[in-house]
Order: structure tokens, then sequence, then C-alpha cells
């Protein structure tokens, strides 16, 4: 059998190649074996990522178990919750670029056979997922595992918690004791954030897909069964090495459809979107924001996990985990159980034996939360090309709303007004130039979402942006606006005081504006200059797509 790695251990020619890999210690022994790529994302920045070390390891030992040499090559990650609020969020979507440029020039500069990326957070686990689609070299993936709770006087807490505290703090609800309290408490160790937030919404989604073993998405971080899990990814590879299975063999049409199932049962991050797009785009499969709705129109809501309940990553681990909603899903032909996955069984043959433990955590098919997804998308004259609103985490008098713009050209001009209190009930506040080209980066917003979920106006204000919300994010956040501002759409003609109409149940979105003046507005509209002149993220801003595309670079 030829393999990937003959380019640089085979034959006369290779003699360099193979003196390199003596320098690095290891045997002609080892240089016989496959060798196999773990890419890990392990840093001492990231909370979700301090523990990879283990987690890669353990990869590594069942990588040797099964006869292949395990070789370790880095790659970056931000954290989303210290990059918020300032210039660092800018960098977070688009480093998902970046990680997907890495693990090609690593893995394909290389000549490795195989790999086994090892993400957990935000950006990491999509971008190392689309490294792997572009390469198409047999890979899957092990993540790091979701944080625990913390424990907010007897009751479950998560990073959200944290930052709608500060909301509560401005507004007086609240003194300093009690946010050092919480500040100190939310987060209690290593893992991505305990809710069903960004990071958490793309490990369950890679086990719906089929790229990760079963339980990838809901074992706890600091649970010894996460270290066996990452030992049997690691002779799993070996497995798919040998049969010669690539990712594109199992992300098709059906597999990503299969995953928007379990997104909008889940209630996953609205980013999700986003990523799911990018995968697809890697994957050579077409999928757009019609599609997305026409699958939450048809898939119930199960799961009412933080922010949009009190439920967390662990209490849906204990319900019977991802395995359990698909089994669900399954009950209703939901989703295609012939798909194959990496553990080199079908779907049907992984959730086989999956129950669900707990009816009031996933609910039974029959009594969901909602007939519909956790996740919307909109259309109107405001966002043509769509808009994304978690709608699980919607309050029912919000689902519908019309209300009085107000409008500011950043994040933190809406902090501003929103700490100033200066934002009232019905409210819509609407934040542009933060898309992918206009941010650039399409910031997460989770600062003016939380602090308004603070000062309880989270029912009564909604929020409009062509950047994005956190996963950790609940109320009428829309975001993903297309086309964004810096290209002319039409949130970049919104002025203060216009009224501004939602509807989620219908998908619409509008500005109750005539055509006249809309077009005396665009006929004075200047473009804005770039608000980033050099660096990478000027590059990033001249190459990136919609929000509405997957923000992918062209």
């Amino acid at each position: 059998m030829t393999r990937a790695s003959d380019k640089v251990l085979k034959g006369d020619q290779c003699a360099p190649q193979r003196s390199l890999f003596y320098a690095l210690g290891l045997t002609k022994e080892e240089l016989e074996r496959p060798l196999i790529a773990v890419v890990s994302a392990y840093s001492e920045i990231v909370p979700g990522h301090a523990h990879l070390d283990k987690v890669t390891e353990a990869v590594k030992a069942g990588i040797r178990l099964a006869g292949g040499t395990p070789i370790v090559v880095p790659a970056i990650g931000v954290c989303d919750g210290i990059a918020m609020g300032h210039i660092g969020m800018k960098y977070s979507l688009a480093s998902r670029e970046l990680i997907a440029d890495s693990v090609e020039t690593m893995v394909m500069a290389h000549a490795f056979d195989g790999m086994v990326l090892v993400p957990n957070c935000d950006k990491i686990v999509p971008g190392m997922f689309m490294g792997a689609l572009r390469v198409n070299l047999p890979a899957l993936i092990v993540s790091g595992g979701a944080m625990l709770p913390g424990n907010y006087h007897g009751k479950a807490m998560s990073l959200s918690t944290m930052f709608e505290a500060v909301g509560a703090k401005k507004a007086g609800m609240i003194d300093e004791a009690e946010l050092t309290y919480i500040e100190q408490n939310a987060c209690p160790g290593c893992g991505s954030c305990s809710g069903m937030f960004t990071a958490n919404s793309m490990n369950c989604l890679s086990e719906a897909i089929g790229m990760a073993l079963p339980g990838n998405g809901t074992i706890p971080a600091v649970y010894s069964e996460r270290i066996q899990l990452a030992k049997h990814a690691g002779m799993k590879i070996m497995e798919l090495v040998e049969k010669d299975i690539r990712p594109r063999d199992i992300v098709n049409e059906k597999a990503i459809h299969n995953a928007l199932a379990c997104d909008m049962a889940l209630g996953c991050s609205s980013n999700s979107v986003l990523h799911l797009l990018a995968i697809a785009h890697e994957a050579k499969v077409t999928l757009d924001l019609h599609k997305i709705n026409e699958i939450s129109e048809r898939t119930p809501n199960l799961c009412k996990l933080a922010p949009a309940g009190s439920d967390h990553i662990i209490d849906l681990y204990h319900a019977g985990g991802v395995g359990a909603v698909l089994k669900e899903l399954a009950k209703k032909q939901l989703i295609d159980p012939t798909v194959m996955t990496v553990s080199g069984k079908t779907m049907a043959e992984n959730i086989e034996t999956a129950k669900n433990l707990n009816h009031d955590i996933i609910k039974d098919i029959e009594q969901p939360n909602s007939k519909t997804g956790g996740i919307a998308v909109l259309f109107g004259n405001l966002a043509e090309e769509g808009c994304v609103v978690k709608r699980s985490a919607v309050a029912e008098k919000m689902l519908t709303h019309t209300g009085t713009a107000r409008v500011f050209d950043s994040e933190e001009a809406a902090n501003e007004a929103i700490y100033g209190g200066k934002i009232q009930k019905g409210d819509v506040v609407v934040i542009r130039y933060e898309g992918p080209k206009g941010g650039p980066g399409m910031r997460e917003m989770l600062n003016p979402t939380s602090a308004l979920a603070g000062m309880k106006l989270d029912e009564d204000v909604a929020l409009i942006t062509d950047g994005r919300f956190s996963g950790a994010t609940r109320g009428a956040a829309i975001g993903h606006v297309s086309p964004e501002a810096a290209a002319g759409g039409l949130i970049a003609l919104v002025e203060e005081g216009d009224q501004i109409a939602i509807d989620i149940p219908k998908g619409t979105i509008c500005l109750l504006v005539d055509e006249e003046t809309i077009s005396k507005r665009k006929a004075q509209w200047v473009k804005p200059e770039p608000n980033v002149k050099d660096g990478w993220l000027h590059r990033y801003q001249r190459m990136v797509t919609s929000g509405s595309k997957g923000a992918v670079l062209e």
C-alpha cells in the first residue's frame, strides 16, 4: 500500500528527509509505520485548551497501541471570552481561516498519512475541521470536553452568568461583593465553557456529522472517560488510514443535514450557521441559508441548555448525550441513519444503544420544547441575504416585535449607551460596521446582550447587527445581517428613530421606511474608510465573503 509519507521516507532520494526524522529521535522502526499528525491546540491562555496536553498524550498512546507513529504539531487558538469587547475579538473568527491554513500547511508539508485533530473551543473546532476537509487525508476529531458549571449559591452557572452580572452591577441590582463572588466561581476549571455555547455546539455537531466518536460532544473535560475517548480516537485513526476512509467520504450532504437537524434539536449557537456553511464549502457541498431554514422548520427543539435554559452540557451528558438526541430525531426520520462515521459504523449503529435518560433535559420527540428548531434565519429588506437568531433563547413576547431603532456604528458606542441607561423598553439596538469586512472580523458582541439581560431588558429590547453574537447570548439578538453595512447593505442606511419590524415565526425582518426615502439615503451614503489598514486583518478584510456564505475567504 502506497502511503503519503512515502514521499519523505522511501528511496535513496529521501535519505536527507529521513536524517531529519532521526534528528527528532525517531527510530527506523517508527519510520516504517504510518506517520500520524496529532494537531493539538494546547496552550496556557485558553481554559478550554489548558488540559489538551493530556488529551494529546492519550491520542498518541492510542496511535502507538494500534501500530502508528504519532507526531504532535501545533495549532493556534483564541479564547473568545478573553478577546471579548476589545480589538482582540476582531481576530477570533478570522483565526478560523489561519487554523485551517495551518492544518493544510503542516500536514501537506510533512507528508503525514493521517491526522487526529485535538481542538476544543469556538473557532478552533471548525478551523481544524475545514483544514481536514481541504487536505482530505484520513482524519477524526477528539475535543477536550466541556467545563463543569460553576456554583451560584447552590445553583449552576456559567460564563454567561458572569457577563450578565456586569449589567446587573451597572444597573445597581447587585453589589461589588456579589460581582466578585460570581467572578471567582463562574468558571471552576478547564474545558470549553459549560453551556451550549459555540465551542460545545461545534463539539456536539462534530459527533452528529460523523467526524468524531460517540461521546465527543458531552463527556466533561475532567472525566477520565475523556482520556479514554482520546485513546480510542488514536486507535481509530489507524483503522481509517488502513481502510483509506477520508473526511469527504463521511462529510456529504446527508451528513451535513444530520448535523443541522441535531443543531436545531439541541438549540446550538447561532455561530454554528457560519461554521457549517464554511464546512460545507470545504466539503464541496452546496448549502445556503434557505436550506438551513427549511431544516429548522421541520425539526423540533428538544433541549433548553444554557443560555436558553438552566441545564448545562454535563446535564446533557448524563441524559444520554448527542446519541440520545439523534435517536429521538430518528424516530421521525429527521436524520439519515445510513451515513458512515469515523467509528467505522453507520450513524444507526452508533446510536443503537443510546437512551434518553432524562426527558426533562432531552424532550421526547412527541413533546418538544417547540415544533421548530433552535435557530431561525430571517429575510427582508433589512437582510436581503439573510440574518440569524437563536430562536430557542428568545422570550415568547419578543418573537414578534416592532420598535424604534437606536443606531450605533460600533459595539463600543452601543455599550456606552446601554451602560449609561439610554436604552429603553421597546427599542431596537442596531450595531453596524461590525461585519466580516466592516469589523473586520465580525466580532461577537456578548457585552451588549449580557448587559441588557443583566438589566432585565432582554425581554423588551432587540439587537440587530451585521456582526455576531456569542453562543452565550440570550434574547432577541439577531446577527449576521447580510449584506453588511460596509458592503452597502440597508443596515448602513438605518437612522435613529426609524421603525423596525421583526417577526421570527414568519422569518421576516423589515425596515419600515418608504423606498423613496431609502433611495435618497443611499445616494448620500459614503463608504467608510477601513478601520484596519495593516497587518493580516487588512488582508482578511479584502478577501472575506459575506456572513451569508459563512465568511469564508475568496
